[in-house]
């Protein structure tokens, strides 16, 4: 059993469910370590159809203080967390929010090519040709090698994140590019982090776990650490489908997973 969520949302962003009630939530669950993980706030000019921003930056220290009250209880572990969108061209930015609190970890979330938030829509994608989408996926990973070379973070979110509205494309960019995903896979373990198994492309357009089974197979190759995630963003979907989760680690040599306290990795049997 899997009892260890570190990416987790609430309503300080865009989420529906209070921090308290996402606890609770964990609880049912069965979650020993739980993991709050907002999203960072965004600087201008990166924007979404459906904008948070002003609302997150606000409601941001809200959010760090109930999770440390939280964090008192002995029902659990619950870890302090940011998920910080990694942007190429606002290093300082970045820099400036992952010094803001004591975070016991960072996510890297990259959500952004330049300025379009390749997540946001279907139609965005419905408009490209298929080597606009290919070019696309080929910048997406080398962002995370820049990203990784930053060592600003710990956890690498969602690896396959750019297949959410294409996963077909991408499955036939994949096989070609695979040395380019070794890369950028192998960048991030050198930076002594993670790569997380998330169920959240299970609720997506995908409809995969994130990362697919190719990138699955590069990280055992690799042997890279991994971390799990829901990515939940109300109560019912934290610690969504994690029986699933654990099956498909385990395929590829799983046993445990790891979490991080004040940016010093932990490992845990699953």
């Amino acid at each position: 059993m899997i009892s260890t969520d570190l990416h987790t949302h609430t309503l300080h962003s865009h989420g529906s469910s209070s921090v308290f009630d996402m606890f609770m939530a964990g609880q049912a669950k069965g979650l020993k370590i739980h993991g709050f993980s907002e999203h960072s706030p965004r600087p201008l000019g990166y924007n979404f159809t459906n904008e948070y921003r002003e609302h997150l930056t606000k409601s941001f220290p809200t959010y760090v203080k109930e999770v440390q009250e939280i964090a008192k209880t002995d029902a659990c572990q619950v870890l302090l967390g940011m998920e910080l969108d990694w942007i190429e061209n606002e290093v300082p930015f970045m820099e400036k929010c992952a010094q803001s609190y004591p975070f016991d970890y960072l996510i890297a979330g990259i959500h952004f090519i330049d300025t379009w938030g390749f997540d946001d829509r279907q139609e965005d994608w419905d408009k490209l040709s298929e080597p606009e989408k290919f070019h696309f996926y080929t910048a997406y990973y080398k962002t995370m090698i820049h990203m990784a070379k930053s060592n600003l973070f710990n956890i690498l979110a969602h690896p396959d994140l750019i297949k959410i509205f294409s996963v077909d494309s991408f499955h036939a960019w994949l096989p070609h590019n695979k040395p380019l995903v070794k890369e950028a896979l192998m960048a991030v373990k050198e930076a002594n982090m993670c790569m997380e198994v998330s169920s959240a492309g299970l609720r997506k357009p995908c409809a995969e776990i994130y990362p697919c089974r190719s990138i699955m197979e590069i990280a055992k190759e690799i042997n890279i650490p991994i971390s799990f995630a829901s990515d939940g963003h109300c109560v019912n979907t934290i610690g969504f489908n994690f029986e699933a989760l654990a099956t498909y680690a385990k395929e590829y040599g799983y046993s445990e997973s790891v979490y991080f306290v004040k940016k010093e990795m932990h490992h845990v049997s699953f």
